[in-house]
Parts: structure tokens; sequence; C-alpha cells
């Protein structure tokens, strides 16, 4: 048993609830047990009795009873091993940092988040960009598997409240940047087309065009592209989603008649390019425009991973482009992406026949 101590809260844990504050620094204590302590006065703030939700303050003084020290099993879950190799991979890929935020360039591959057969990710790589004892970093968006580039990371609970808030309301400019097969017509535009999840043929889920009698699950999905070069029958893109939508950047681009090269998802079969580009999908989170915690605007933007470098340099594209684009004065002229009736049939290329598409206003 520990003795009774006192701890003074940091200030970027203003404003966190008490029952998360122990959690972050006691995870071996159960709800149940701090609510029984809670009642019973013997954790305090400030020397008053307070509640679970109690939303704390910088500077306050918690008083925290002696507690019964965690078994080596719960030790080991709260504070997974981080080995030199992959604290110095996570810490090779910040290329922006601060006290508040944490950018990385994610490579194409490396999931952001566990799951079935999903040991390595981002997510369990984050406390390797912190010492031990110091908080942990937080997620505040997602990126595919094999997207790769800007990934924005909180680096304190304060943070990641306010940047989750700018995702949420859309006070950020993302853009990515992808090679696709076929060129869009016109050059560049506006894809409004709701989405709706759906189960392939193949069992794998994934998303489509909705129809337009369809209501259920249907997320309005909204993206601005633009062709920034041409090479034979493939184009370089630049995407601006307005949205954020599951997959809805390949979604689009298959829908629209030009699928991502290398998308064996929404792609064309077989969905990958040929001769010397790699079989890699050529979609990567270029830059990010975003309202800082602290208010100011923050820019910052990631060079393209080596497969799709490879690709750039053979097409004798511009690695190094830095248009301005998607002004709003520039902004190109609307298409629309009909929902298709349920009569009508998608090809294997994602364009919809039985509609008629819209071209400019």
């Amino acid at each position: 048993m520990t003795a009774v101590t006192q701890r003074k809260i940091k200030p970027d844990e203003d404003g966190l609830r008490l029952d998360r504050w122990f959690a972050r620094h006691y995870p071996h204590l159960t709800h149940g047990r701090l609510e029984k302590l809670l009642r019973t006065g013997q954790v305090r703030v400030d020397g008053a009795r307070v509640k679970a939700n109690h939303r704390i303050v910088g500077g306050a003084t918690v008083r925290i009873p002696p507690l019964p020290a965690p078994t080596p099993e719960q030790e080991k879950k709260a504070a997974p091993t981080i080995t030199a190799k992959d604290r110095a991979f996570i810490e090779g890929l910040v290329i922006h940092r601060d006290k508040d935020v944490i950018v990385l360039n994610k490579p194409a591959g490396l999931a952001v988040q566990g799951g079935t057969n999903t040991e390595r990710h981002i997510d369990g790589l984050l406390p390797g960009l912190v010492d031990k004892g110091d908080e942990r970093p937080r997620l505040v968006h997602r990126l595919d598997r094999d997207t790769s580039g800007v990934l924005v990371i909180a680096a304190n609970a304060r943070a990641a409240a306010s940047l989750a808030l700018a995702f949420r309301g859309r006070d950020t400019q993302k853009i990515y940047w992808a090679l696709t097969n076929g060129l869009p017509i016109p050059r560049a535009g506006k894809i409004d087309a709701a989405l709706i999840k759906a189960v392939a043929e193949d069992g794998r889920e994934r998303v489509r065009v909705a129809f337009e009698d369809e209501e259920e699950d249907v997320k309005a999905a909204v993206t601005l592209f633009e062709t920034m070069d041409t090479a034979t029958t493939m184009a370089w893109l630049a995407l601006m989603p307005l949205t954020g939508r599951t997959h809805q950047l390949r979604a689009h681009c298959a829908a629209i008649g030009v699928p991502i090269s290398g998308d064996g998802k929404y792609g064309v079969e077989p969905a990958r390019s040929h001769g010397e580009i790699p079989n890699k999908m050529m979609l990567h989170a270029r830059s990010l425009r975003i309202r800082h915690p602290k208010g100011h605007w923050l820019f910052v933007s990631a060079p393209l991973p080596p497969h799709m470098a490879k690709a750039w340099d053979l097409f004798g594209f511009d690695k190094d482009d830095t248009r301005e684009l998607f002004q709003e004065e520039l902004a190109p002229k609307r298409i629309r992406e009909p929902r298709p009736s349920k009569d009508a049939k998608e090809d294997r290329r994602g364009k919809v026949h039985g509609t008629k598409r819209k071209g400019r206003r």
C-alpha cells in the first residue's frame, strides 16, 4: 500500500474529468473503487469532496489515499514496452512537433490502430514519443493502412479536444495527392456523391455511391479535385475532401472512372500499374492546414513515400509542387455524380450505367 500523497494538477490537464485523470495516472484503480474513495471522502480536490465527473483545474491539489500497488500484469498493460528500435522508428516519422501538436508522415502499409491480425500500428507506438511517466499522445484522426502522409497527433488531452473539434467543424484543409488510372473529364471539379456501406461479392466491406431511393445509413460526401499533370493514360490529381467518410477519396475517384492506381479494393482488375510503376496504392495525404489549439493556423506538408516518389520521377512530375489549390475565387465548377437507380448496374471500374452524368454548370 502507498502512503497518502498530494498531487498537483498540471496546466495541460485543466478541464479533464477527475475519473479520467485517475485512469491516466492510476490505471490499475477500477472505477468502482474510485467511486467508493470519493463517497467516503478519501479522495479530495483542494480539500473538498467531489464526484467522479468533476472537472479539475490546473494547479489544484488532489489528495490520494493509500492505494494497493499494481500487479505485474497491470503494470505491463498500463505501460507497454517500447523497444529502442520502435522508439527510433516512430521518432523518425515526426515532421512537426510543439507542446500541443505532433505531426507524423505515416508510411504506407502501417495501420493507424490495431485490429484483427494487426499487432503493430501507430497507436501502439505513440508511447515511444514521450518519456516514461509523461502523458501519452493521442490520435485525433485516421488514415487508411495503405495511405501515407500527414497524420496529426495530440500531445495532451487539452490539445486532443481542440483538434477533434477542428476536424469535426471542418476547420481544416486537407489535400491529398493521387495517381489515377485514367484522365478525369473535365480536369477539375466537385464530386458530390453520397456514399453507403456495402459488402462486395468477395465478402469485403467497402462503400459505394448510394442510390436515389436509399436513405438509411447514407452519408453525404463531397470531394474537390484538380488535375495537376498527366502522363499518357494516368493522371496526378490533387484531392480535397470536404467531408470525412470512410474510403471517400478512393470511392469517389472510382465513381468518376479514374480509380487510384494500386487500389485493389476500388480499382480495375487487376488494380495495379505495370512496368516500372510500383504496385502499391498511390494515395498520399500531402498537406494539412488546421487551427492550432493555441489559436493560430498550422500548415504542414509531408514528402511523398518512396513508391510514389519513384512514379513521380518516372513521369517527370514535380514532387515539390507548391501551387495554391482550391482557393475560393478559383474553385472549380461543380460536378454532381447522381445517385443511380436500383435498376442501374455498376461496372467493375465503378462507372454508373443507366444514368446521365451532369457536366459543368
